[in-house]
């Protein structure tokens, strides 16, 4: 999937499915965020910048480059870099690390997944076994599995038009809405899925790795 689309791979503090699957390109960049900071310690990956309030680290790092956050602001650490990827022309940015934990973290997650995809960047949010990502409109295509769940979930109050092929259970043209969770749950079948809807953001949740996505 990544082809020759800059990317950027931060890592948090969350669920992470050790050894991290990242294959840096030389445009590439990895962040670490905050706690994220701990786990590449114990890789021989290492970040390009490390961004944070440090609250989860306990200490403030020395690093070459560094951007040291309030502990007191209006969006989380991956936020602020994931931003800060976008605004660097990062087209795809895949978070590690950021589910698990607390709850309301995975979902701010979700949210920020989602204004990135209004801005036009592929990403997402995974623990090595499940990803994450959100669409907002248009096609998500993930290469065929012989196995294992996927879910679809509208994000806004109507997504028009859902069309779901190579998946167990189809849909043509469906309103999908974000109160009836008719597309948990659904499953691989060997051939290549495609997920489509014709307005409205929609997340798709499967047993698969970002490299897997389309």
């Amino acid at each position: 999937m990544k082809g020759h689309v800059k990317s950027c791979y931060l890592v948090c503090a969350g669920r992470i499915d050790l050894p991290l699957k990242i294959n840096k390109g030389s445009n590439d960049k990895i962040i670490a965020v905050d706690g994220g900071l701990k786990i590449l310690n114990g890789t021989d990956l290492k970040p390009d910048m490390v961004v944070g309030d440090f609250d989860s680290l306990g200490f403030k790092p020395q690093a070459e480059k560094l951007l040291c956050l309030p502990v007191e602001k209006d969006v989380t650490d991956s936020y602020a870099a994931a931003m800060l990827a976008a605004d660097e022309g990062f087209g795809r940015i895949v978070i590690f690390g950021g589910t698990g934990g607390r709850t309301e973290h995975t979902f701010a997650n979700v949210q920020l997944l989602t204004a990135l995809a209004k801005r036009g960047v592929k990403a997402f949010l995974t623990d090595g076994a499940r990803t994450m990502t959100v669409s907002d409109g248009g096609t998500v295509k993930i290469s065929a599995k012989k196995s294992g769940y996927v879910s679809v979930f509208s994000l806004d109050t109507r997504c028009e038009g859902v069309t779901l092929k190579g998946l167990k259970y189809p849909l043509s043209r469906y309103t999908l809405t974000n109160s009836y969770p008719i597309g948990v749950s659904n499953e691989f079948t060997g051939q290549a899925a495609e997920i489509t809807a014709e307005k409205g953001a929609f997340l798709v949740v499967a047993e698969c790795g970002p490299d897997d996505f389309s």
